[in-house]
């Protein structure tokens, strides 16, 4: 009974920040703050969602499945996350910068608005 009491809580707390990263997506204004809001709070609400089933579940098996793609989930999604959000930069992708500067001006090489130009590498 407290098992599945358990298992339901992980599950719930989990589809809310699955919740939470798609009203990210579409509530956010730029690809950056999109980007971050679905890496983290999906990361974790799929995270939790697989320990509820693990915790469901009960069996060895399913503990080490459950245990590995959390892993899984952590090594991935920040490594995908970032390499979206460098694509998305190099190529022009519109800033809502609050300090008013971008910080990776000559760091990254970055096309400028939404033209069919190569990027410039420097």
């Amino acid at each position: 009974m407290i098992v599945a009491i358990i298992a339901i809580l992980l599950k719930l707390v989990g589809v809310g920040f699955l919740f939470v990263a798609a009203l990210g997506i579409l509530r956010l204004t730029d690809p950056f703050q999109r980007m971050h809001a679905s890496t983290k709070a999906g990361t974790l609400g799929a995270g939790l969602v697989v320990a509820g089933a693990t915790v469901a579940i009960g069996t060895t098996m399913a503990i080490v499945i459950g245990f590995l793609t959390v892993v899984f989930l952590l090594l991935t999604v920040p490594v995908a996350g970032h390499l979206l959000g460098r694509a998305a930069y190099v190529s022009g992708a519109s800033l809502n910068v609050a300090s008013g500067r971008d910080a990776l001006e000559g760091v990254l090489p970055r096309r400028s608005g939404d033209t069919d130009e190569p990027v410039k590498q420097d």
